[in-house]
């Protein structure tokens, strides 16, 4: 599976660079993210553990993630139910209040149970991704908060349900699905 997905924001790149990266937080606003614990982080990498949770289809992953702030992060994985697994975001400062983030992304799940039952739900997840973290800058602002300072937990009911705010996401291309064949 492929996706690529770049939208304009009115959020600057670091602000936007420092929620991606914050994993830890993840839960807080990813409804599909049971739990995510930092297992290493300096300048140039982060390494992460997600457990995924998704009407009771619950997978985890450790991703180690190069990262060069505020423009750039790759994603690799070390662990998790996938055969293939890589990603890219890059963060355009296009004003200090506004950036172009690309977000890149291939994967395909091993043939493991796991694999099989985790693949509509990732698919969903990736789908979807680009969009929740600008919707959670958006809320963040809208609370005062930069996105770039960490969060403070906010009920989970109030995250899912709030609506775009004014800095929602201008789509550049459309998300582009495609199974590869390998």
């Amino acid at each position: 599976m492929e996706l690529r997905k770049s939208v304009l924001v009115g959020h600057s790149a670091e602000e936007m660079f420092d929620l991606i990266e914050r994993a830890e937080h993840y839960p807080e606003f990813l409804p599909w993210c049971a739990a995510a614990t930092i297992v290493e982080r300096d300048d140039s990498v982060v390494v992460a553990d997600i457990e995924i949770d998704v009407h009771g289809v619950r997978f985890g992953i450790r991703t180690r993630n190069p990262k060069r702030r505020p423009d750039w992060m790759a994603i690799h994985l070390e662990r998790g139910p996938f055969r293939r697994f890589h990603g890219e975001w890059h963060l355009t400062p296009l004003t200090a209040e506004g950036c172009r983030i690309e977000f890149d992304l291939r994967y395909d799940f091993d043939h493991s149970v796991v694999g099989r039952l985790a693949a509509p739900v990732f698919d969903r997840i990736a789908n979807t991704l680009v969009d929740a973290y600008v919707a959670r800058a958006d809320r963040m602002h809208a609370m005062g908060a930069s996105p770039s300072v960490a969060a403070v937990e906010t009920p989970p009911a109030v995250e899912r349900s709030a609506a775009p705010g004014p800095g929602a996401p201008t789509p550049i291309n459309e998300c582009s699905n495609r199974s590869e064949s390998t």
